[in-house]
């Protein structure tokens, strides 16, 4: 696997000044964490869902969750089970033909169906990644996480949990610390196979009756907001103790691809890139670009998806920069090991060595796994190549 692999070498070789680095499922948790990009959900009643990941992966989706939860109705689980464990077989099939596959997990509802599934799966569990354990809090996680280490040991296979804060007692302000306080020691006990953690804003909402309308992004939303801040805060941290968090799920997909392709087509070398821009804003997809942004800034990697219109801006978006490449590399030269003050090579910003290292080597992983664009080369660019063929 590799993110942008699905564009042609040459395409590559104009798009980047270092491209982005392959990875396989048994790569380092950290490459995976940092490598799932934009993680597009669907649900496991879909009758063709082998045939929808090998289309996606065909696109450059990179990780992929078939969800058992709340994307389908209560009476509809028993039949998502059998489909999902028949269309993992189909993909485990496709794989060994040597089709390429994302990095698959499944949304599960309750603890006893991690084991059920992983033996009901049998020799195509070795396509699955992990399992997605929703609502999670200390005393409802714990029991999600033990049948995952007795899943992994009987399949003897690496699973990594992804779990979702998304409860009412992470919400409210009153059972907020103490929630977070219980989080922490649940994944902290199980820090090798937790891979990320998720934020299910959307529950937060509902819970207040609120909707985030297609101009706002969760970030004016104050309620969702501080508990953003506090996960990060709590769960985040660049002192060895934190995890990846994730950014939270865009619901809105108005973007209708085939009159928004003939924009894209006629740039992004011959200088149509404000027209671009403009057609992402009238196509609802401003707010998306925005919330991806200050993800980033509040300290999120990643995103959740619910459309495949999502990915190619995720993605593009999570490039690196030359500029930014050009700072963590200066930050992080053996001769600055004692700290100090250094002007950017592009003589706009002072890199101060000690507090921006933690920033400079996440910047590099994230490098390495999306890539560092060339000088010149934008989001527009980079949005422009990905887009699937009209």
């Amino acid at each position: 696997m590799r993110h942008f692999g699905h564009l042609a070498p040459d395409i590559r070789k104009a798009l980047f000044h270092k491209e982005p680095v392959e990875f396989t499922v048994d790569s380092p948790a950290r490459t995976l964490a940092a490598a799932l990009g934009a993680t597009l959900y669907s649900p496991a009643t879909r009758p063709r869902l082998a045939a929808d990941v090998l289309k996606q992966a065909g696109r450059g989706v990179m990780s992929m969750v078939l969800c058992l939860e709340d994307s389908i109705g209560d009476g509809d689980v028993a039949a998502g089970e059998e489909n999902l464990v028949r269309q993992l077989g189909l993909l485990d099939e496709a794989a060994e033909a040597g089709e390429n596959l994302p990095l698959l997990f499944i949304r599960v509802r309750e603890p006893r169906q991690i084991p059920d599934l992983v033996r009901r799966l049998g020799r195509a569990v070795r396509r699955l990644s992990g399992f997605v354990l929703p609502k999670f809090t200390e005393g409802r996680g714990m029991p999600f996480l033990e049948e995952l280490a007795a899943a992994e040991s009987a399949c003897g296979r690496r699973l990594f949990a992804m779990p979702v804060l998304e409860s009412p007692q992470l919400l409210h302000l009153e059972s907020r610390a103490a929630a977070l306080q219980g989080i922490a020691r649940a994944v902290g006990a199980h820090r090798d196979r937790v891979l990320a953690l998720r934020l299910g804003v959307t529950d937060f909402c509902s819970a207040y009756g609120l909707r985030r309308a297609p101009d706002m992004t969760a970030y004016d939303v104050q309620i969702v907001a501080s508990v953003i801040a506090d996960v990060v805060n709590v769960l985040g941290r660049a002192d060895g103790t934190g995890f990846t968090v994730s950014g939270p799920v865009w619901e809105y997909f108005r973007l209708h691809e085939r009159m928004f392709k003939p924009q894209l087509r006629r740039s992004p070398f011959v200088g149509e890139a404000e027209e671009l821009r403009n057609a992402l804003i009238e196509h609802d997809m401003d707010g998306l670009l925005r919330e991806i942004e200050l993800d980033r800034a509040n300290g999120l990697t990643g995103k959740t998806c619910i459309h495949p219109s999502h990915v190619a801006p995720v993605h593009a978006l999570s490039v690196v920069s030359h500029e930014e490449f050009s700072d963590a590399t200066d930050i992080l030269r053996p001769e600055q090991d004692d700290g100090g003050v250094l002007r950017s090579a592009y003589t706009n910003k002072m890199n101060e060595v000690k507090p921006h290292r933690a920033w400079a080597e996440r910047t590099l992983l994230r490098a390495e796994v999306f890539g560092v664009a060339r000088e010149g080369v934008g989001f527009v660019e980079l949005l422009t190549a990905s887009l699937p063929p009209a």
